[in-house]
Formats: structure tokens, C-alpha cells, sequence
């Protein structure tokens, strides 16, 4: 699975992906920020990249509609709220784990959470 972040995610996870082996871009690097939703996931799509992002409020709203509309996408991975943005590590560590589970990618309608944070001891 390839993977394109959205501009909410640091450009810092895609670097990380990267030096573990995944195929991973950031808007920030491919010059897409304040891109619509939409547009992001019509890069993501073109570039055969299931898109990463935090938004998972807006983008449930636009997956559902590209459903009806029967648009597809690459797939949306949402980064539960309890991983905390910052946290880049954690959530390159959790992206990671999932290309390896789903190496063949997302299908073109799928929208996924990440699993959330577990709480410390």
C-alpha cells in the first residue's frame, strides 16, 4: 500500500515511513496544501495512494458522498483523536503496521481507522 498524508499530518511521518521502506508522500511535499478534500483524494487516486488523514469528521461526510456518486478513491486511513498529532512516531509506527497487514492496499471505497492509542500504564 502507498500512502498520501494530508496536509493535517506532519510531512515528519512521511519522511519516517520512507526510511522504513513505505511508499509514503505528504501534501506538503507534492504541493497540495489547501487543496479541497475532494482534491486530495483525486491525488491520492491518481497516484494510486490511499490518503492519511486526521479529519475524520469531514472525510466520513465526503466518503459517503463519493459512495453515492460512485467516485472512487484509494482508500482513507483516519488517525483516531487519542493519537495526539504530534505524536509522529506513533503514528508512523501505526501506518507502518497497517501497509504491512493490507500490503495490496485499500479498495476504492474503504475508509479505515487507524487503532487508537493505548493508554499508558
Amino acid at each position: 500500500m502507498k500512502l498520501y498524508l494530508d496536509e493535517d499530518l506532519s510531512p515528519a511521518i512521511a519522511r519516517i515511513l520512507r526510511e522504513r521502506g513505505v511508499d509514503a508522500r505528504s501534501a506538503h511535499e507534492v504541493g497540495m496544501i489547501g487543496a479541497s478534500d475532494d482534491e486530495q483524494l483525486d491525488y491520492g487516486y491518481r497516484e494510486g495512494r490511499a490518503l492519511v488523514t486526521r479529519n475524520a469528521r469531514d472525510f466520513r461526510i465526503v466518503a459517503h458522498r463519493r459512495i453515492r456518486e460512485q467516485r472512487e478513491h484509494s482508500g482513507i486511513v483516519v488517525c483516531p483523536p487519542s493519537i495526539r498529532g504530534s505524536e509522529v512516531r506513533r503514528i508512523a509506527e501505526a501506518l507502518e503496521a497497517l501497509v504491512r497487514q493490507r500490503p495490496e492496499g485499500l479498495g476504492g471505497f474503504d475508509l479505515l481507522y487507524l487503532p487508537p492509542a493505548e493508554a499508558e500504564a
